[in-house]
């Protein structure tokens, strides 16, 4: 194949995932309605979208570039804590401190991604999980700064824009988390199908042949840690703005494997599997613990346990849909559309 011609097909590829899709804008705005829809369910709503945008920062290195952590809710942490100190002593303005802890997250991120450079997957989960409960430690300890156990208390969020106040039924919180997982979506949109994406999907895939045909894995898996980094900071910040307070909990272990849980639910590599997954772990977990009280993590368990043996596909309706017009005779099987490795 020319270079001219196979440079073309890629750039028609790219411009194709890039556009957006039916589903995808009714999806949004279904996700704007539900506001209108349920008044008294904001504060869950925005406990979602939060939980989404951590996802999707988690999903970025894990979903495309391969790389595992246990130690992700130590940018979720680092965000919160920024966010609760700007507001209470530089900046009470929303969208900078969002900004200011997106930043300084991304910092940690570049400043530890070298520990996920080398390694097997398990020294990656190990040092992603000894960075987490270090900074866990380190808030825990400079009670100072942090308020240590007790957590910071007292923060004083300004209306967003100077306009939309925060209020105790997270009417406005929700519809500002929203509005930042959209934004940050989007962009983690163009970054998954960009020249960029595709080559992370190559370093996932195989890193040396990937280096063989020039690409440069260290450079790639340093940027995206440091922007899934941001992402997982942004997240934090939100939840620090939303509900005016910040403590050790959010640099706890739970933290990140939640959101690995929810990866799973959703599905991993999609960015929507993420907030899907944020959709079912919530609302699972808001309905079990009122029905099991005391079990409620055991029916997660289980369901997490067959998403497992069966397969996520195969407990998808759309694929049990595919598969029934195949059995029938109406259109091809399924699985013979999967690439070849990632058959059975």
């Amino acid at each position: 194949m020319k270079p001219d011609l196979a440079k073309d097909q890629a750039t028609g590829f790219l411009k194709r995932k890039s556009r957006w899709s039916l589903v995808e804008i009714c999806f949004w705005l279904a996700a704007l309605a539900v506001a209108f829809v349920f008044p008294s369910q904001q504060l869950l709503l925005a406990e979602i979208a939060i939980l989404a945008l951590f996802a999707v920062s988690l999903d970025l290195i894990v979903g495309y570039a391969g790389i595992l952590s246990l130690g992700h809710a130590a940018f979720f942490g680092v965000g919160a804590y920024v966010a609760g100190l700007a507001a209470l002593h530089l900046v009470a303005e929303p969208l900078m401190g969002l900004l200011l802890a997106g930043l300084v997250s991304g910092l940690v991120g570049l400043a530890t991604s070298f520990l996920v450079l080398r390694g097997s997957d398990l020294t990656r989960l190990m040092t992603t999980f000894g960075v987490s409960m270090l900074l866990a430690e380190a808030a825990n300890q400079a009670s100072w700064l942090t308020g240590g156990a007790d957590g910071l208390s007292g923060i004083m969020i300004e209306p967003v824009a100077g306009l939309f106040e925060f209020d105790l039924w997270g009417r406005t919180g929700y519809l500002y988390c929203l509005a930042s997982l959209f934004v940050l979506t989007f962009i983690a949109r163009r970054i998954v199908n960009s020249p960029f994406g595709l080559s992370l999907k190559a370093i996932k895939r195989n890193d040396t042949r990937a280096a063989m045909l020039g690409i440069a894995p260290n450079r790639r898996i340093v940027v995206i840690y440091t922007i899934s980094a941001f992402y997982a900071g942004a997240a934090g910040a939100l939840l620090t703005q939303t509900t005016s307070f910040v403590s050790p909990d959010v640099l706890a272990f739970h933290r990140s494997a939640d959101v690995l849980l929810v990866l799973v639910l959703g599905g991993v590599g999609y960015l929507y599997g993420g907030i899907v997954g944020a959709v079912i772990f919530t609302l699972l977990r808001a309905w079990l613990s009122v029905v099991t009280p005391q079990y409620w993590m055991f029916w997660i368990g289980l369901i997490l346990v067959v998403l497992v043996l069966l397969g996520r596909d195969r407990v998808n309706p759309v694929w049990l849909f595919a598969r029934l017009r195949s059995r029938l005779g109406m259109g091809p099987d399924p699985a013979s559309l999967k690439p070849v490795e990632d058959r059975p």
